[in-house]
């Protein structure tokens, strides 16, 4: 088999897997400073009760999500060593710097915010929840800021020539104000709050429907869709944002998003459809009219680069980044119509009687976690045949040694390790949803609920 793809599969499996507790831990931080916030200006015990319960759950999305960070930055030095060797300056400082300012900052007071509630005052505690959150975003602001450069680089100059070419910084800030990393960074951070504000949804609408624990759920529920409608409006404003810093950076991307392969002006959006990448058309596709110019330029007039005007050679695989894209947009177009239908029944009140509705915000859960997944693939493919974009092809960045026996053979240890952590990361976390929120934490001063000896 072919070392080069089974290398790119190896490192899309860790990648894909480990993305799923990212998002969560980010998510999941900023309600609990909503939460806990409530609960300190209101002193209503319910808000108490919320922070302490999904405080759990973010520690154990926290632990998954480091053990399996550890294995991506060693495939960079097993499977990509030209690559590695390449952009090592600029990667170095990215990476230290989300280790001093956001690994170290997360860590360092995730003890307090969760052995904490008992043994410091509320607003110690508070603290340590919001340092726990702005860490979890500086680590996305940095790993984010790194990728963006690989999208679009800038700040940097070449020093050597051949296999021993690599990339220099010359401007830190232009590195990390990179054509598409702001974009990007908001992106990315509206898709990890859509994934923490749809998981508590998702436990608070199980609740429901098993009429347990059903003040907690009501009250939880309610944050929920509040930040869900919030996080997937600005998700559309920021999608936008992108596919404009896509058409001037990526045009390539671009085109390929939407199987564009003729230069068009009032070039269409398409919903749907299949790209025969042979004949060079899109086959039982539904577009609207010229809005794919208005996305890109915000002028319907503007042309839209195709594909045509690229080698083959530098083209992406046009249906499989199509098809990524556009199940990231309908999964995101989802999530805004079930948190306004959730609102609107809420607010009416009587959501709890369609039970429809409350297993569809179940499912929901799942739904930032495809759009993210899909978000990541569209633009990771869609950046092909570049590893670092214009600059080194994905061919040349392999490690020369490493054979494809080899990486099969990691694969598919990877696979059955991740498989495992999978399964204990689902159990903890129904145990925990089992279990429910702590009937102790509730106490009618507002304030913290002291462990009894039976709790303990």
């Amino acid at each position: 088999m072919d070392v080069l793809l089974l290398s790119r599969l190896q490192f899309a499996l860790t990648t894909a897997f480990h993305y799923l507790y990212p998002p969560l831990s980010i998510g999941l931080g900023l309600l609990l400073v909503i939460m806990e916030g409530l609960w300190l200006k209101t002193r209503q015990p319910v808000y108490h009760q919320m922070a302490r319960f999904w405080t759990k759950v973010l520690a154990l999305t926290f632990a998954i999500g480091v053990a399996t960070g550890i294995v991506l930055e060693f495939e960079f030095g097993t499977n990509w060593a030209t690559y590695s060797r390449y952009v090592g300056d600029v990667f170095g400082s990215a990476l230290a710097a989300e280790g001093i300012f956001a690994f170290f900052l997360e860590s360092g007071f995730l003890a307090v915010l969760v052995f904490g509630w008992d043994r410091v005052s509320r607003k110690v505690h508070f603290f340590s929840t919001g340092m726990v959150c702005l860490g979890a975003h500086f680590s996305a602001i940095w790993i984010v800021v790194a990728n963006s450069w690989m999208q679009t680089p800038a700040g940097f100059h070449i020093v050597g020539e051949g296999m021993k070419a690599r990339a220099e910084i010359t401007d830190f800030w232009a590195m990390v104000f990179n054509p598409s990393a702001m974009d990007r960074l908001f992106h990315t951070l509206c898709g990890a709050w859509q994934a923490g504000a749809f998981l508590v949804v998702s436990v608070s609408a199980w609740y429901l429907l098993k009429q347990r624990h059903e003040d907690f759920a009501r009250a939880s529920l309610r944050v929920g869709l509040l930040a869900g409608m919030l996080a997937s409006l600005l998700q559309l404003v920021s999608g936008h944002d992108s596919a404009r810093g896509v058409a001037k950076n990526q045009p390539a991307k671009l085109a390929a998003f939407e199987g564009l392969y003729t230069t068009t002006s009032r070039a269409p959006l398409m919903l749907f459809g299949w790209v025969d990448e042979k004949e060079e058309k899109i086959k039982g596709g539904v577009a609207i009219p010229a809005m794919l110019s208005f996305m890109a330029h915000n002028d319907v007039n503007q042309p839209v680069t195709g594909l045509r005007e690229f080698r083959k050679e530098d083209r992406p695989p046009v249906n499989l980044v199509f098809q990524f894209y556009h199940l990231m947009v309908a999964a995101g177009l989802g999530l805004i119509a079930l948190a306004g239908l959730g609102l609107f029944y809420y607010w009416r009140g009587c959501l709890c009687e369609k039970r429809w509705l409350l297993w569809l915000l179940v499912f929901s859960v799942l739904g930032p976690q495809i759009a993210n997944q899909a978000g990541w693939f569209a633009a990771e493919v869609g950046r092909q045949p570049w590893i670092v974009y214009g600059l080194l092809r994905t061919s040349a960045g392999l490690s020369a040694v490493v054979k494809a026996s080899q990486v099969l053979t990691s694969i598919i240890l990877f696979s059955v390790v991740y498989l495992l952590l999978f399964a204990v990361f689902v159990y903890l976390l129904n145990d925990k949803i089992q279990h429910g929120p702590e009937a102790a934490d509730l106490s009618p001063s507002g304030k913290l609920a002291l462990p009894t000896r039976e709790a303990a």
